[in-house]
Formats: structure tokens, sequence, C-alpha cells
């Protein structure tokens, strides 16, 4: 099985999209292997992060902020790559901070992730983009 999925972004932050992965690996009807999703862009990423609390995508976002803050602070003057904008380079630092693709098993047609694990988008940019996440499952 191979996929592409479209997500929505509206801004910076953490999309839980892991009812759309549920959903295409239903479509699919295969029920064992290791899933791959792969995110086709370079200023945004893929974690596997906590589900139950929403302060956790809060202060995940808050953190990579403040580690890696627009390019019009002041402690960000070094950086060339601007031409998108104070957001721009930042976000693909961010990105190579975290990951674009995952790997999780998938045994009886189910994600084998933890009771508090859900799949997100990590969006870095200040602008809504609409991003494709590749989903495939080999056996």
């Amino acid at each position: 099985m191979i996929t592409t999925l479209t997500l929505q972004t509206s801004g910076p932050g953490l999309y839980d999209f892991t009812a759309q992965v549920e959903a295409a690996l239903s479509d699919a009807g295969v029920h064992e292997g290791l899933l791959t999703l792969f995110v086709r862009h370079t200023s945004c990423s893929l974690l596997i992060q906590e589900n139950a609390d929403p302060d956790v995508l809060v202060d995940l976002n808050e953190f990579f902020c403040r580690l890696v803050p627009h390019t019009d602070k002041a402690s960000m003057r070094w950086v060339r790559h601007n031409s998108e904008g104070p957001d721009d380079m930042p976000a693909h630092i961010k990105t190579a901070l975290t990951q674009t693709s995952l790997s999780i098993p998938v045994q009886n047609g189910a994600m084998m992730l933890g009771t508090w694990q859900g799949i997100y988008l990590f969006e870095n940019r200040d602008r809504p983009h609409r991003r494709e996440v590749v989903l495939h499952l080999g056996g």
C-alpha cells in the first residue's frame, strides 16, 4: 500500500492526524507490516507524541520557538536564508532537529502505538500550508 494524505495547517503547531492514518490502513485492508510515513516538505516534520494532554503540544511548540526564534530576533541575525520571511530558516532548523519520516509496526490491521501516542504533523511556518504525507505499508 502506498497512499498520500494531504493535511491543511493554519500556522505553527502540532496537528494530530492519527485518525486519517488509521482510515488509510483500514481502506488498504493490509493486516501486518511496517508503516512508513514521510512528509514531503523541508519546513515541517512528523512526531509521535502524547495525545492525552493538549498542554504537551503547546509546551513543545513553545520550546521550539524559544530554541529557534524568528530571524528578526537579535540572536538570529547570523541567518542568511530569509527570502520567505523571518520564520523561513527557523522552520528548516526545527525540521532538521526533528524528523521527516516515522516507522510504525502494524499488527492485525492496527498501528502498534502506545496508549497515549498519536501521530502529528509539526508545522513550523507562520502561514497556512497544504502538506503531503506519504504512507507506505510494507510486509
